[in-house]
């Protein structure tokens, strides 16, 4: 489970405010050029909008694009009514001990929240 990342982002803002998220993908997008190997963590509102049933926002759909690993903390999907097994396939949950072992061997976490 524990990958090599130089970076890791812990992203908190729901995807439905559209100006952060795009900022994000933007700036990932940018360090995609320069062979940046990122992992981004959703946590907290920005693992809204990721179930199937639902209305994905749009923003999401373009993160979910992006050429890197994506997860969302199930412990705040839970906490928001969303099924973890209902999620988008791109993203795997994960629990605080996995996040742990990430953040442990990850030089570089930056926290959008």
């Amino acid at each position: 489970m524990v990958e090599n990342n130089e970076l890791v982002y812990l992203y908190g803002f729901t995807p439905r405010n559209s100006d952060r998220m795009e900022n994000f993908i933007s700036l990932i997008e940018e360090q995609l050029k320069l062979d940046a190997k990122i992992l981004v963590i959703l946590i907290h509102d920005g693992v809204i909008g990721l179930t199937k049933k639902g209305i994905m926002p749009e923003t999401m759909k373009k993160l979910l694009n992006l050429s890197i690993k994506i997860y969302g903390m199930k412990p705040d999907l839970l906490a928001r009514g969303l099924n973890p097994n209902e999620i988008d396939n791109r993203v795997e949950c994960i629990d605080y001990e996995n996040l742990v072992d990430i953040l442990a061997v990850t030089p570089k976490i930056a926290s959008w929240m």
